[in-house]
């Protein structure tokens, strides 16, 4: 399908990140927008605001007249009454990944592939080339704080920048010139079956990379490679000696400064805008893949600086009057473990307070003892029901059961709608809530509910 020529273009599961992305550059292409999700969303609202007709019901009869074209994410089941009205009428349904694989088609595509890590290298990689004078068009899997968007647009650039999620081996839609893999830990079990199954996809996946292009992974990564001609790998880290690694590192005034080694020599003094320790590794890829694009030192030395990060990911909402709450979106025991020792580092002594939502039932079941074990390192743990998702219940399986292999004795299981009304402000130090569901619809009234606090009690903390 010429996807230029598309009128008119409907979304199954418009506030989804990626499928918003998609929906947000049909409409910078002058197409009529329409689309259906479950609930609405900061996103969704947006994308009304933008424009776009969103129904939250599944009435068929609100579906506009004059469809080309349809989107689906695999969050939207094949036996969902819109999804059947369009099979019935004939009009075509394409997954994310495939439309995402054509638009990037025409592009030099720089494409960002790991369980962890991708996002924040996504968009940090795409606002270093935006920064720089080689420019680019991204489609990223976070709203950016730079740019409060998830897409990026620029009409003159060759270079495309794009997550590629492994989910459902959506990757394998992208053939890119420059492929990142940033880990490949067991997840997606429910689909995959097993981690060698897992590490098979992220080998096809690197073995779409077009010849002539560039493999940059991180050093350690165990994977079989098989790529086409004249591919060139490049390793990484955040420690280690290898093509692309940090020297001198140091925390100074919460950020952290490194020297940059790479093929080419040293690049001194880059300091990345963000916290967190493991964000070095992120910043590290995502110079490897600007410096290898083309940007310059001096473009790269800036465009980490004002590097402002990526909604839920390491997002500090409030740090004043001896409280701090951060919100994640770390939802995988490795993403739980990267987050608590990072608050560790930057508030050390603090005691640290998690919210945390299991996401989906076949993952707290796969991962419960690696869960137990990173939610234990909490001083103080609140845990909220399982996020289904696209699951049905497992019998047995339940956050309540989560919470009984936590060693950690300071251990409770709420509602969310007992969520801020539980906390105790006057107790806090440190509260980070983390989860992929929908628990990023509490971080708001969190938000409200402790800087009231503060501000009625400045005086007294």
């Amino acid at each position: 399908m010429d996807i230029s020529k598309v009128a008119s273009v409907y979304f199954l599961g418009i506030g989804g990140i990626g499928m918003s992305a998609l929906a947000r550059y049909f409409r910078s292409l002058g197409a009529q927008v329409s689309g259906y999700d479950r609930t609405p969303s900061p996103l969704t609202t947006a994308l009304q605001n933008e424009g776009m007709d969103i129904a939250f019901t599944d009435d068929v009869s609100l579906i506009p007249p004059g469809i080309d074209m349809v989107v689906n994410t695999p969050a939207v089941k094949q036996d969902h009454p819109a999804y059947e009205y369009f099979r019935e009428s004939g009009i075509p349904v394409y997954k994310r990944a495939e439309v995402l694989g054509m638009i990037s088609a025409q592009y030099k595509t720089i494409a960002i592939a790991g369980t962890h890590g991708k996002t924040t290298t996504t968009t940090l990689t795409a606002h270093i080339l935006t920064h720089s004078h080689i420019k680019c068009q991204a489609f990223l899997g976070g709203i950016s704080r730079n740019y409060d968007s998830n897409l990026l647009l620029d009409d003159h650039s060759p270079f495309l920048v794009a997550e590629a999620d492994e989910f459902d081996r959506s990757f394998l839609h992208l053939h890119p010139h420059i492929a990142v893999i940033t880990s490949v830990d067991a997840d997606h079990l429910d689909i995959y079956g097993n981690h060698e199954s897992l590490l098979e996809s992220f080998t096809s996946f690197a073995g779409n990379i077009k010849e002539g292009g560039t493999l940059i992974i991180k050093r350690g990564l165990e994977l079989p490679l098989r790529l086409n001609a004249d591919v060139k790998v490049f390793r990484y880290s955040s420690g280690g000696v290898c093509d692309f690694y940090p020297q001198n590192l140091r925390l100074e005034h919460g950020l952290y400064t490194f020297d940059l080694r790479y093929p080419e020599g040293l690049i001194p003094g880059l300091t990345l805008g963000v916290p967190g320790f493991y964000n070095i590794e992120n910043a590290v890829a995502a110079s490897a893949c600007a410096l290898l694009s083309g940007v310059s030192q001096r473009e790269l030395r800036d465009a980490l600086a004002s590097f402002n990060g990526v909604e839920r990911r390491f997002d500090i909402r409030i740090n004043e009057g001896g409280l701090v709450y951060l919100d994640d979106y770390g939802h995988h025991p490795e993403e739980l473990k990267a987050c608590i020792s990072s608050i560790r580092q930057m508030f050390p002594g603090k005691k640290i307070t998690g919210i945390f939502q299991p996401h989906l039932y076949t993952r707290t079941r796969d991962f419960a003892t690696e869960f137990a074990e990173e939610l234990s390192h909490l001083d103080e743990v609140i845990l909220l029901p399982i996020y289904p998702a696209r699951e049905t219940p497992i019998p047995g399986i339940t956050s309540e059961w989560l919470l009984e292999l936590i060693s950690n004795p300071d251990k409770k299981h709420v509602g969310k709608s007992e969520i801020p009304a539980c906390l105790d402000p006057g107790s806090l130090e440190v509260l980070v809530t983390m989860g992929a569901g929908d628990i990023d619809t509490l971080v708001k009234p969190i938000e409200d509910y402790l800087k009231q606090f503060l501000h009625t009690n400045q005086y007294k903390r």
